[in-house]
């Protein structure tokens, strides 16, 4: 399994919303509580069902995502 294998998208679930491994935690939870200042052992404490690698990946999807170039019309 690749980091962004770990992150899934399914159009029934979440509204449609990326998730890590088909779990209903978001990759914008993680990175809301990244970036409201939790650490990633926080988080995995907290949410005993990720793993470090999941919080890396959710990182490479947004940081792929945000590099991705747009087309204006």
């Amino acid at each position: 399994m690749t980091a962004l294998d770990r992150i899934t998208v399914n159009p029934s679930q979440c509204g449609g919303r990326p998730c890590i491994r088909g779990m209903r935690i978001r990759v914008s939870d993680l990175l809301d509580l990244l970036g409201a200042g939790a650490t990633p052992e926080e988080i995995l404490t907290d949410y005993p069902d990720l793993e470090r690698e999941d919080i890396s990946a959710a990182l490479l999807w947004a940081a792929r995502y945000i590099d991705h170039p747009r087309l204006s019309a």
